[in-house]
């Protein structure tokens, strides 16, 4: 696991909208990654519109993150989930399929994904990545969220 961490990025000058699909699986820890994004969001952008999806488990994000994006079109989605580890293969099938689908669904819609479904191995992993600020995964995709739309805004201002 790498222990740096993305500093926070210049604020934005003008507001902007963000999705977030959630799991209700593993609900301590995933609602965790959901208040530290949303708490950055709100100390990075000016009155940002942030909405807060439920889905049953990290399989069903994908089709309510293309369904957000098709439907509602935010400026940027944050995918939150949590899977551990198990003795068979299943957790690693999810998180790969997961993995593709959401990286297709940002390059087909051209609106950014975050992806934040972990993979853990423990509790005590769940617990650095989810639980505590210093390394906390909602807080970094925040802060990647804005990088990648200040990105985005200046390619569409240099046309």
């Amino acid at each position: 696991m790498s222990t740096e961490f993305p500093t926070r990025p210049d604020a934005l000058t003008e507001s902007a909208r963000f999705s977030i699909v959630a799991s209700q699986y593993n609900p301590e820890f995933v609602d965790r990654l959901v208040t530290f994004a949303s708490e950055e969001l709100k100390a990075i952008v000016p009155n940002p519109e942030i909405s807060v999806i439920r889905v049953p488990g990290s399989f069903e994000i994908p089709i309510a993150v293309q369904t957000v994006a098709t439907q509602q079109k935010p400026d940027a989605l944050l995918a939150f989930g949590l899977i551990f580890e198990g003795e068979t293969l299943h957790a690693s099938l999810i998180a790969t399929a997961v993995t593709q689908a959401l990286l297709d669904i940002s390059l087909r819609t051209s609106i950014p994904v975050l992806h934040e479904v972990l993979v853990a191995k423990n509790e005590e992993q769940a617990r650095t990545r989810c639980l505590l600020p210093e390394i906390n995964r909602g807080i970094e995709a925040a802060r990647a969220a804005i990088r990648i739309l200040q990105s985005l805004r200046q390619v569409v201002k240099a046309r």
